[in-house]
């Protein structure tokens, strides 16, 4: 059977004419609104129709590169599209070829630079990224509107004021996807550019292997020869003195070739254990651009761009109530973020229906426990008087000079915010005080918030601290 072939199936009301190009269109428009525009052009775009044989849908991809790619990163999901609806479609799979349909309306969209079939095999493969990871996916804040302007100036490809670009945070906050965006970005600007993408570890590793087969040269011919070079996680080589070594001639010969250098750490440079200073001061040399904790505003706009990317029963599943719940109590990390949003989603989709609040609560029982045993009223109060130039005596203390009493008050507000602590158990951990006047502090604050801009900033400040 071909792609121009209609299929009959079986059905409960009969037999039906069953159209596999038609519904190859519709899973490219699902394919489209689902990744994206621009993972879509990269990727998904060039992906062909060749034909069903029996249960398989066949289709083709132009190189061999990107049929794997394709097939590790979107298989599972092409599968669900076609079985989805009564198909008799159980099985995909993706061969590598020229075959192609005649033009639909989202296949004549001009696709952006994706990776090129001429180009040389240490591009297409030592890249390695990610192509659900491009700036129109991140979502940018104030925790990390820094990061993400630095990002974008070194994927403009422009001549650059600072070299390199040190990006620093915990875990799971989007340093690797910035690094990603910066590498697709740089690529569709300039097709033919070469793009080498590696962690630190793997550095590492390739490193030590070329030095036991006697073939450092090559090595640090593919590194040193890159347009835009990208080092995540730089400090895994903390205490390993030959890799710094190499590491540091690596970046000293990029930066003087003027070539973009990004590298990537979970704290700033003068904190990396284990680093040789002469190493941590050539990495503090550019821009140090930090991606803090990101406050509510953020956390919610992450999960309002998450469910409209998922589109579809995900919108109609998870109600506004539900994401500004999660945006509120889920503030570790991104990643715990976006999971919480997918535990949600999975159940609400077991029931076949939207869930509340409380529902919503009973899922993630466990994950609100870890966060609550995280953030307790003494680590606010420490934060708070140190961030206040105060001392954590007065805090308890009956002092009332405003120096002392503001942040007291914002402390307290903190407390009811992000602890379970009631009013009156908040009162007595702050020098036995009576719960109105938790209550007062409270309202106070939250009345100060909607007219002074400097105080807001700070208690978000305060916020990511102690999330963090």
């Amino acid at each position: 059977m071909t792609a121009n072939q209609t299929m009959t199936i079986g059905t409960a009301a009969g037999v039906e004419a069953w159209d596999a190009p038609a519904r190859w269109d519709r899973i490219r428009e699902s394919l489209k609104l689902e990744f994206g525009t621009r993972t879509f052009d990269s990727w998904l775009s060039q992906l062909a129709f060749v034909g069903l044989e029996d249960d398989c849908a066949v289709l083709s991809m132009p190189t061999a590169f990107k049929a794997d790619w394709v097939r590790r990163q979107f298989s599972e999901r092409l599968r669900v599209l076609w079985a989805a609806g009564g198909s008799p479609v159980t099985h995909v799979r993706i061969e590598t070829g020229a075959a192609v349909l005649a033009p639909s309306p989202i296949a004549d969209a001009q696709p952006v630079a994706a990776v090129d079939a001429d180009m040389p095999a240490e591009v297409r493969e030592g890249a390695h990224l990610n192509p659900r990871y491009t700036f129109e996916a991140f979502v940018v804040g104030k925790a990390n509107e820094l990061a993400y302007g630095a990002a974008r100036t070194v994927a403009d490809g422009g001549a650059l004021t600072f070299n390199p670009l040190f990006l620093h945070g915990i875990t799971g906050l989007g340093k690797t996807h910035l690094m990603h965006a910066i590498g697709w970005e740089f690529r569709r600007r300039d097709p033919d550019a070469k793009v080498v993408y590696m962690s630190a570890e793997k550095f590492m590793c390739e490193f030590l292997a070329a030095m036991r087969a006697k073939d450092t040269l090559s090595f640090k011919q593919r590194l040193r020869s890159a347009d835009l070079l990208l080092i995540d996680d730089i400090q895994f080589i903390g205490g390993k003195e030959t890799t710094q070594e190499e590491m540091f001639h690596t970046m000293n010969e990029i930066i003087a070739a003027e070539r973009p250098l990004v590298i990537s750490a979970d704290r700033p440079p003068q904190d990396l254990d284990g680093i040789e200073a002469r190493v941590r001061s050539r990495l503090g040399w550019g821009l140090v651009a930090d991606i803090n904790p990101a406050e509510y505003e953020l956390r919610l706009n992450i999960l309002n761009e998450k469910v409209a990317r998922m589109g579809g029963d995900a919108m109609a599943m998870v109600t506004p109530e539900v994401v500004d719940f999660l945006a509120r109590k889920v503030t570790g990390n991104i990643r715990e973020l976006e999971g919480a949003l997918n535990r949600v989603i999975a159940y609400s989709r077991t029931r076949g229906q939207p869930i509340d609040v409380d529902v919503a609560r009973q899922v993630l029982a466990s994950v609100l426990r870890a966060h609550t045993r995280r953030v307790t009223v003494d680590r606010i109060q420490r934060e708070v008087a140190d961030f206040y130039h105060i001392k954590l005596a007065d805090m308890l203390s009956a002092r009332r000079a405003r120096d002392v009493a503001r942040p007291r008050q914002i402390a307290m507000y903190l407390a009811k915010r992000l602890t379970p602590r009631s009013l009156p158990d908040i009162g007595r951990r702050f020098g036995g005080r009576d719960h109105t006047t938790v209550m007062h502090a409270v309202k106070r604050i939250e009345s100060l918030r909607a007219g002074d801009g400097e105080l807001s900033a700070d208690i978000e400040r305060l916020e990511r601290i102690i999330d963090a």
